[in-house]
């Protein structure tokens, strides 16, 4: 697949890496490429580093949101004539402290943060996946044999729940549906799921556990 890394910082650019290394074709993007240059130099295979409208224009088959929440408005506008109908993996978490009012509000609203992307984005498929797991882990605990640490995911449709999960396998964790877009409350920071560095059985229990209450 051709995968464009919207914000290359240490979510997107340990994915891309991974997926880079998996034999999909890896876009870093920034609105300073040059600054990438180190990211692509550390990567195996296909990568490259080209600016966010470029990247956008490239007409990628997964784009992986993975940008200051903040970012989410200025981006769904400014590009909103290229993702249409492209399937978008959001891993953003919105964090008032670092992203201000329009994070607090998203957190108060009556939807979730993955359905506030969807409503940005939409013309696009949304998939929400890799927000809850740490940076450092996604560079060491990829393409385990053994006691594959679990990602949980999100998807609007049967297309992109395959997508997803095959990105998932692809470097080498074990793929954790947890439902549509209004099931992912429990991704957001601070809810039952969101940093846990778990198996698939331990994050299913604590997903389950999580409903029953």
């Amino acid at each position: 697949m051709k995968i464009g890394i919207i914000g290359s910082g240490n979510i997107g650019g340990n994915l891309g890496k991974q997926w880079a290394k998996a034999g999909h074709e890896v876009m870093f993007s920034s609105r300073h490429p040059e600054s990438l240059k180190p990211l692509v130099q550390e990567s195996e295979g296909n990568v490259s580093a080209i600016n966010i409208k470029s990247a956008f224009e490239a007409n990628a088959d997964v784009y992986l949101l993975a940008t200051p929440f903040e970012a989410i408005d200025e981006l769904s506008e400014l590009y909103a004539g290229e993702y249409g109908n492209h399937i978008i993996i959001d891993a953003t978490n919105p964090y008032p402290e670092r992203d201000g009012s329009m994070a607090q509000n998203v957190r108060d609203a009556n939807y979730n943060a993955s359905e506030y992307t969807a409503m940005k984005f939409n013309t696009a498929k949304t998939i929400k996946a890799f927000n809850t797991i740490k940076a450092e882990d996604l560079e060491s605990q990829a393409f385990k044999k053994f006691d594959k640490l679990a990602i949980p995911y999100a998807a609007q449709d049967e297309e992109s729940k395959l997508i997803a999960r095959q990105l998932i396998q692809d470097i080498g964790f074990d793929p954790l549906y947890v439902g549509n877009l209004s099931d992912t409350d429990i991704m957001d920071p601070e809810q039952a799921i969101y940093g846990k560095s778990l198996t698939r059985e331990d994050l299913q229990y604590l997903v389950n556990s999580s409903r029953s209450m």
